[in-house]
């Protein structure tokens, strides 16, 4: 397992731009809130403790994982930001709808990266489990969304 022995929170800020001067989107899926939840508040603590401005942190919600690439879509074109996040979590059901999903949703999001000029970051965690989910999001191996943030910010001073 990728996250084996690693925390998912750590990070060396002396090795990351100043995030003062960017303007940041996270769109946030409403299902399985918990960890969505739990992803976003990783997030902003990095983001903030980057030194990003909270007036200049945009945070919207769509229904669930599937729909996170409209959802960054539209605010990429229509909020002027650096970089957006999009926060997720798909786990395994006992259907394939979480192979379907996971698929689109990490597709939908590679065609932003292509098709774009605005980095968007994977935050989608998708998980065989709740407990897995727990673990990466907050629990003994950090936050995800804290990670993701960082890749924000290093993405959005690709342009600097």
């Amino acid at each position: 397992m990728a996250t084996a022995n690693r925390n998912l929170s750590v990070y060396d800020k002396t090795t990351i731009p100043n995030a003062k001067d960017f303007r940041f989107g996270i769109v946030v899926s409403e299902w399985n809130p918990k960890i969505t939840e739990g992803l976003f508040d990783g997030a902003i603590a990095a983001l903030l403790d980057c030194g990003a401005k909270e007036e200049n942190i945009i945070r919207w919600n769509v229904p669930g994982s599937f729909e996170l690439t409209f959802g960054c879509k539209k605010m990429i074109a229509s909020q002027k930001v650096d970089a957006v996040i999009a926060i997720g979590s798909v786990i395994q059901g006992e259907t394939k709808h979480f192979d379907f999903v996971c698929s689109a949703t990490a597709q939908g999001i590679k065609d932003l990266n292509v098709h774009t000029d605005t980095p968007v970051i994977f935050c989608v965690l998708t998980d065989d489990n709740m407990q897995q989910s727990l673990e990466r999001s907050g629990g003994i191996h950090g936050n995800k969304g804290t990670e993701a943030a960082i890749a924000a910010i290093k993405m959005a001073s690709l342009d600097i």
